[in-house]
């Protein structure tokens, strides 16, 4: 099972300048739609004045979950090049936004294209780029007394731990790497009185 993709470290950005337009490209790691939602509006909102904010992203090992708009450009003149750069990149987890300031000359289908196409592939390249496993997060529900047992996994597994609080009832969420979900899983579920739940 592929659980391992590449992503960019942090943001970056990219300007192209063709005929008075600027095309400003904008990427950012992303991990959830929810994100993705959260910095287009940031972004819209940042640039309130510029014409066109087309994107496109990709999600998940598999690159299964994926997007693209042309934000009233002309039908696959922005979106699809730029995820077609995502992908020649070969990253996920990775949302490319690109603002687009109007300058007076029309560029034609073909130079919104390449516009398109290069400040993304400009912005990527300034990316550094990771590989990284894909995770999900457990969350694990048990009394005082499975505290000794739930933490000694937590260390034989080295999971980073997302959330944690310790009362009465204790709840703990960690990040697992996917392929080792199952194994985690059934192991945590071997100590009595300890639930375990797949967090979406």
């Amino acid at each position: 099972m592929q659980d391992t993709y590449r992503t960019i470290a942090a943001p970056t950005e990219a300007l192209y300048k063709e005929k008075g337009s600027k095309f400003i490209a904008l990427a950012y790691p992303v991990y959830t739609e929810e994100e993705i939602k959260e910095i287009l509006a940031e972004v819209k909102k940042k640039y309130y004045d510029a014409r066109h904010h087309c994107y496109a992203y990709t999600l998940g090992a598999d690159k299964s979950r994926y997007r693209a708009n042309d934000d009233g450009e002309p039908n696959h003149s922005a979106g699809d090049p730029i995820l077609g750069q995502i992908r020649s990149a070969d990253l996920s987890n990775v949302l490319v936004i690109v603002v687009r300031y109007f300058g007076g000359t029309k560029l034609g289908v073909s130079g919104l294209i390449t516009a398109y196409k290069t400040a993304t592939a400009d912005a990527l390249e300034q990316a550094t780029i990771l590989e990284k496993h894909e995770t999900v997060l457990l969350q694990a529900h048990y009394g005082y007394p499975q505290m000794n047992d739930v933490m000694s996994l937590v260390k034989e597994y080295d999971l980073p731990v997302r959330d944690q609080q310790f009362e009465l009832d204790c709840k703990l969420t960690i990040e697992v790497r996917k392929a080792l979900q199952e194994e985690v899983t059934a192991k945590l579920q071997d100590v009595e009185g300890v639930e375990v739940k797949l967090l979406e």
